[in-house]
Order: C-alpha cells, then sequence, then structure tokens
C-alpha cells in the first residue's frame, strides 16, 4: 500500500472542493469565448482528480 504525504492529500481534497467554483461559472451566460477555456479547465480537472482516484484509490475516500 502507497501512502501519501497528509499534506498532499489536503491539497488535492482543497482542488476537489474548488471544482464546484468553475461549474458556477459556466453557469454565467456572459463568457462570450472564455467558456470554452472554462469547459476545458473543468475537463483537465476532472481528468486529474480520476487519475488520483485511481492511483491512490484508499486516499480518496
Amino acid at each position: 500500500m502507497i501512502v501519501i504525504p497528509n499534506t498532499v492529500q489536503e491539497k488535492i481534497q482543497f482542488i476537489i472542493s474548488r471544482r464546484e467554483v468553475l461549474v458556477d461559472i459556466l453557469d454565467r451566460p456572459n463568457l462570450g469565448a472564455l467558456r470554452l477555456d472554462a469547459t476545458q479547465a473543468l475537463e483537465e480537472l476532472d481528468e486529474l482528480i480520476q487519475e488520483f482516484i485511481m492511483t491512490f484509490p484508499e486516499e480518496s475516500q
């Protein structure tokens, strides 16, 4: 079993908790071209979260 330091786990949990900010930004009607950037950022964040969960399943709970 691989154990990651608490600081890394805390930072990942903080990033996961801030995901909702991107979702809220995407709900704004006046984003224009920034919508593409926000969408891409959300997709990449979701990929990173999935990779973290797959790499450290015990730490993701």
